[in-house]
């Protein structure tokens, strides 16, 4: 694939980063190993992001030239995209314009494009470091980067993030529309850090009450359980609050100033400290404090799921899941030592999983929790080779 398309008035872009185009060949996937495929992926992913910089580059220019509403209109007619994702590409556009880190990571194809639309939009949000974050940005997983723009966000705003969060609420927004196609009604939902915390963690303990009372024989998928998760939360409010669903703030003690500071969530997504404040009285908040005196975290065999004290532990040591990084109350938790094999339930033979990594990456394909040094984290190894799903005793069913 070569970029082209530009008509007989000239195609060229102005600016010093242009230099070529971009050109992915075709291949027989079928016949890709697969560490191949991983590798075709990544090829993919790079071709993507020079592309995303050379759309940014023309709709910013159209923009400057004629104004923002002249590029939504164009990129509506052009892409056939609807006028709201029109004028967000434009408005990411104009903010890559004075991001030169984060255009040149784009064009090079070191910085994804979710990551460049993470950076576009935090630019909106305060004075960022583009630099810094363009850096950072090319080693970290969606969802950690996530919390990184958040946290820098927080700290160039120099208000603990009252202002950002403000901000956010005020974005709220929900829509329920019923689909033509199947008759199905789809939710979505838009809301600050804070609330999709607190949501997040009480979908995720009614989700765990689900699951233990199914009949292993006729499980539910892990969507199907998180469908009937929302609809019980939201069809039967009065229902005992599921067990397990405490919220998770943290918070550093300045000794010398005899004040709490860097609030934080057990992802490391930063919370004004005032907020916390305000959780606790309308919300149980499990304070992270981890010693002898607060508890056990060895449980053995005398119990296979974690307890809630482990639950936040895990939470505060994985920030999330080991294998894509998502928010830690939207996961469960995989003995490394297989509980049906002898493994105990204790912190340091757990650690955390979504659901989807958890049922495809280690029970469909064999991948193995393994501790990462430099990194001070686990993470999720890829096989050596396929996994037997004759004999792999990773295929068993999930715990």
């Amino acid at each position: 694939m070569n970029g082209g398309g530009d008509s007989a008035c000239g195609g060229g872009a102005a600016g010093a980063l242009v230099s070529g185009g971009v050109r992915v060949d075709a291949v027989d996937v079928a016949g890709l190993c697969g560490e191949g495929l991983r590798a075709r992926l990544g090829v993919l992913a790079r071709a993507e992001s020079r592309l995303a910089a050379m759309k940014a580059d023309a709709l910013g220019e159209i923009a400057r030239r004629n104004g923002d509403g002249a590029a939504a209109h164009a990129a509506t007619d052009a892409m056939a995209i609807s006028g709201r994702r029109a004028r967000g590409e434009v408005r990411d556009a104009v903010r890559l314009g004075g991001l030169n880190a984060t255009r040149e990571g784009l064009f090079a194809g070191s910085v994804p494009v979710g990551h460049a639309q993470l950076i576009a939009r935090a630019a909106g949000d305060a004075p960022i470091d583009d630099e810094f974050l363009a850096a950072r940005a090319r080693h970290e997983g969606y969802d950690e980067f996530r919390r990184t723009v958040a946290r820098h966000v927080a700290d160039v705003s120099r208000d603990d993030g009252a202002s950002l969060l403000e901000r956010q609420r005020r974005a709220r927004s929900a829509k329920i529309v019923t689909r033509s196609s199947d008759g199905m009604t789809v939710l979505n939902l838009v809301v600050d850090p804070v609330t999709g915390a607190r949501l997040g963690t009480l979908i995720a303990a009614a989700e765990r009450r689900l699951f233990k009372d199914e009949d292993p024989a006729a499980r539910r998928t892990p969507q199907q359980r998180m469908a009937d998760a929302i609809s019980q939360l939201i069809c039967d409010p009065g229902a005992k609050r599921p067990a397990g669903a405490s919220l998770i703030v943290v918070a550093d003690y300045d000794m010398a100033n005899h004040q709490l500071t860097n609030g934080r969530l057990a992802d490391g997504t930063p919370i004004p400290i005032g907020e916390i404040a305000k959780i606790a009285v309308d919300a149980e908040v499990l304070p992270a404090i981890f010693d002898a005196a607060t508890g056990d975290l060895r449980m053995g065999r005398t119990r296979r799921t974690a307890t809630d004290l482990q639950r936040a532990a895990l939470a505060l040591r994985d920030k999330g899941c080991v294998g894509c990084g998502i928010s830690p109350e939207r996961c469960q938790h995989h003995h490394i030592d297989h509980w049906q094999h002898g493994g105990h339930t204790d912190y340091t033979n757990l650690v955390t999983v979504c659901p989807d990594c958890h049922n495809d990456k280690i029970h469909q394909q064999g991948f193995t929790a393994e501790w990462d040094t430099p990194g001070s984290r686990y993470r999720l190894q890829p096989p050596t080779q396929p996994p037997n799903s004759s004999n792999d005793p990773s295929r068993a069913p999930p715990r």
